[in-house]
């Protein structure tokens, strides 16, 4: 099983497949070069983005992130500054700090391609990278993907079938659930709430408070990314030339009376997400919730419902939680890639998870959590992954505050239900899966279709 700490990863904007996943990517190659005892003998690094990697991989911050990956950086550990600083170097000597070890000659205008015309393989999100000696021969190549969220994959990883439609990780839990229906079903034999089995199978894995003081370093950083959001004007960086507009939101809420605070639900909602996803779109710091490009949907309903003046640290454990083990199920039994997927995959997962975490702090029972998720999924499927200009702001933005209203309003649905849904939860991420599947890639993160070419850039 995978953890809610798998998904819920701490680190930088603008995209969790195309920045966070090629930083990891490129770190493990140079793990690989330190194992092979090939390190001390390489040179020369030379690195080819495929599919959406390389036709939305600028906008998407893609070569920078490269280049992090290979000077032996961490997504939640980097020093943002520092590294644009040293980015701005590497760019100005052609030379690279390689693991923050040994200095190689790097020019990214050539040691960095962008291969448009090699099909991946296996996933839409490849990167093949290769070391070189001195005297050009090659000591090492491999394969990998970006399979969205964050999660990275080599191609040996990827080829191999696997049992049961699921990989096996890590420590065995008490609760291994492979679909909604068997994580109900867990719930109705030891009657526990979805958290309380996700609690269970967390405990298998560290201890308890491990697990507590992840899950309140993860609300910590969603809450600093939403007041850092709110309260920084400017324009976004990118061809666009997009402006902040949650800060100007923000002031006009404040200096509205609170008598209106029923009418302006979806101004709170509105702005919490905004926040983070401009903040995501700056390359600020980031929780992949479960992707960056959805980022602010769960921080926004956290924030207004679960976030009083202290933070009530019960119902943000019990919220992400619940929402987490949602994620897994389409993490495990279709994608939360916008490469693979479309936005579905995405704000569509994004919007699931937190209708269900919603329901369950609310009081809804596991069907009705369920029933939340399935909602806040069935009407977003078919949405596809068209950022104009390749970047993470048009509509991506706009979309995560759409879905943040909808996740409200999917929990409310469900929790007004009189019985089960017409339409299970397995049942909407299959269809989400299938629809995925079918879509054109040029409404799959490639900027070839949809608002990406109906939107001319200014």
């Amino acid at each position: 099983m995978l953890s809610v700490l798998d998904l819920f990863r701490i680190g930088i904007g603008p995209s969790s497949s195309h920045t966070v996943g090629p930083i990891r990517v490129a770190g493990r190659f140079v793990n690989s070069l330190h194992r092979e005892k090939l390190f001390d003998r390489t040179e020369k690094i030379e690195i080819r983005l495929r599919g959406s990697l390389a036709f939305t991989g600028v906008g998407h911050g893609t070569p920078d992130a490269v280049l992090m990956g290979l000077m032996g950086l961490y997504p939640q550990t980097l020093d943002i500054d520092k590294t644009k600083a040293d980015i701005a170097e590497i760019k100005a000597t052609k030379s690279l700090s390689l693991d923050g070890q040994k200095q190689i000659a790097f020019d990214p205008e050539t040691d960095l391609i962008f291969d448009y015309e090699t099909e991946p393989k296996l996933h839409p999100n490849e990167m093949h990278m290769t070391a070189l000696d001195g005297s050009g021969a090659q000591l090492r190549e491999q394969t990998y993907y970006s399979t969205g969220g964050g999660f990275i994959a080599s191609i040996e990883q990827l080829e191999k079938p696997l049992e049961n439609d699921i990989v096996k990780v890590g420590k065995k839990v008490p609760y291994p659930f492979e679909s909604a229906a068997d994580l109900l079903a867990f719930c109705a034999a030891d009657d526990l709430a979805i958290h309380q089995v996700i609690y269970a199978n967390e405990d298998a894995k560290r201890p308890r408070e491990e697990t507590d003081a992840a899950l309140d370093r993860i609300a910590e950083v969603m809450m600093a990314c939403i007041d850092r959001g709110l309260n920084t004007e400017g324009i976004l960086p990118g061809s666009l030339k997009v402006k902040r507009r949650a800060p100007g939101i923000w002031q006009k809420l404040h200096g509205a009376p609170l008598s209106n605070e029923r009418e302006q639900l979806f101004d709170w909602l509105n702005v919490y997400a905004m926040a983070v996803n401009e903040e995501n779109a700056a390359g600020g710091q980031i929780v992949t919730a479960p992707t960056n490009g959805a980022a602010g949907i769960l921080p926004a309903v956290l924030k207004h419902y679960c976030c009083g003046e202290q933070l009530m640290a019960a119902n943000i454990r019990k919220f992400l939680l619940t929402a987490g083990g949602i994620g897994i199920l389409y993490k495990q039994r279709a994608s939360i890639s916008g490469a693979e997927m479309g936005c579905q995959g995405e704000v569509g997962v994004a919007c699931s998870m937190a209708a269900g975490g919603l329901a369950a702090v609310w009081g809804g029972n596991p069907e009705q959590v369920a029933s939340a998720a399935e909602i806040g999924m069935e009407h977003n499927l078919g949405l596809t992954c068209d950022p104009v200009g390749g970047l993470v702001q048009i509509p991506c933005i706009e979309r995560n505050a759409i879905g943040s209203v909808k996740a409200v309003n999917a929990a409310r649905l469900a929790l007004h239900a009189p019985s089960q849904m017409k339409v299970s939860l397995d049942q909407v991420i299959e269809t989400m899966r299938q629809t995925g599947l079918d879509m054109s890639s040029k409404y799959k993160e490639t900027s070839q279709g949809g608002l990406a070419v109906n939107v001319v850039e200014c």
